[in-house]
């Protein structure tokens, strides 16, 4: 990609991953980190009062369906007309260096927060962060274009947003949706004998760091990035699931960590029916791991019972993604069963096979 460069005025390629210290969801603060910020978000329940999970107290537990407890994808608060509302913010630094695609990946990431919890996307707002005396605001604006043309795709509006002149480039969405709050996915609800679904491959998180530091494209990778959860998340209902999750900067295993935590049960994963984008391995041997997905493997390393698993396939498991696809408690046709939950083993909540 060629654009004027703001200082001399000529013509000069523009990277845009250049410009950020990390890369799409490999950016997040680490799992560990923010579990220890947000403890101490909700106050104690009134002696006496018994709290679902994700429910707070001080009265607000019979409309607030899920929230900060086990970390699930998105808020849901009942409206009292039989119906629920989705929110949901999501924004990272550039991912790739072709503006459009970057806008594309980040609203189709922001969305899969709505589809992981069962819900349909009606209103996305627009968070951009940007460098505007080091970057054209023509870039910015390809950025924007991206995200409308995947909103427009999934059939959610875009109504404006919020920009801020940053150090680095920053974009995401707020997204508000509606689901019905008895037909929600969420990750406290897997029970032992389910089998474990996933819908996207894994190896983003290790191309886009290939990409960042060679600037090599990866078109496939893009495309997988780009592309929307909403038939997953209808196929999770049709087949019945009730528990789901999204597999984003956290990686597989970190995920997984905290959908078998907080519903009570270890997850058993069958490493060889996992999907992998090709090209993944190969880069990952040559070195391509992300910081985040190093934090990721410590993270979940103390609850994790890796078999024969080595150090590549871990990483691999725990690669930081960004827009993956759903990881669903459910048998899903058309996409691969990767495990399996079951009876809760002390210590335990992973278990590689």
């Amino acid at each position: 990609m060629t654009t004027v460069g703001p200082a001399t005025g000529s013509a000069a390629p523009v990277r845009l991953t250049s410009y950020a210290r990390g890369g799409g969801c490999a950016c997040k603060i680490p799992p560990g980190e923010l579990e220890a910020m947000v403890a101490g978000l909700l106050p104690p329940p009134s002696p006496g009062q018994t709290l679902s999970p994700g429910q707070a107290p001080s009265g607000d537990e019979d409309r607030l369906l899920v929230g900060l407890e086990d970390g699930d994808d998105a808020a849901v608060v009942r409206t009292g007309d039989g119906t629920a509302v989705v929110s949901t913010a999501d924004f990272f630094t550039p991912v790739v260096d072709d503006a459009r695609d970057w806008g594309r990946i980040a609203a189709a990431n922001a969305l899969s927060d709505v589809y992981a919890m069962g819900g349909r996307p009606l209103v996305g707002l627009n968070l951009l962060g940007w460098p505007r005396d080091v970057l054209p605001a023509e870039l910015a604006g390809e950025v924007l274009a991206g995200a409308l043309d995947v909103a427009r795709a999934a059939g959610c509006l875009v109504g404006g947003g919020h920009s801020i002149d940053s150090p680095e480039p920053l974009y995401g969405m707020a997204v508000t949706g509606l689901v019905d709050p008895d037909r929600l996915l969420r990750n406290d609800a897997g029970r032992p004998g389910v089998p474990l679904t996933l819908t996207k491959p894994l190896g983003v998180g290790i191309l886009n760091n290939r990409h960042k530091r060679t600037g090599e494209v990866f078109a496939h990778a893009v495309a997988v990035m780009a592309a929307l959860n909403d038939k997953a998340s209808a196929a999770a209902l049709e087949a019945g699931a009730v528990c789901a999750t999204d597999v984003t900067g956290f990686g597989l295993l970190g995920h997984l960590h905290k959908l078998a935590r907080a519903s009570g049960v270890t997850a058993v994963v069958d490493a060889a029916a996992v999907p992998v984008l090709d090209g993944a391995r190969e880069s990952l041997r040559a070195g391509y791991v992300s910081g985040g997905t190093r934090r990721n493997l410590d993270w979940v390393r103390p609850h994790l019972d890796a078999g024969r698993a080595g150090e590549d396939q871990l990483q691999l498991l725990a690669d930081a993604q960004t827009s993956g696809g759903l990881l669903v408690a459910g048998e899903i046709p058309g996409h691969p069963v990767i495990g399996e939950l079951v009876p809760a083993v002390a210590g335990t909540t992973l278990v590689i096979r």
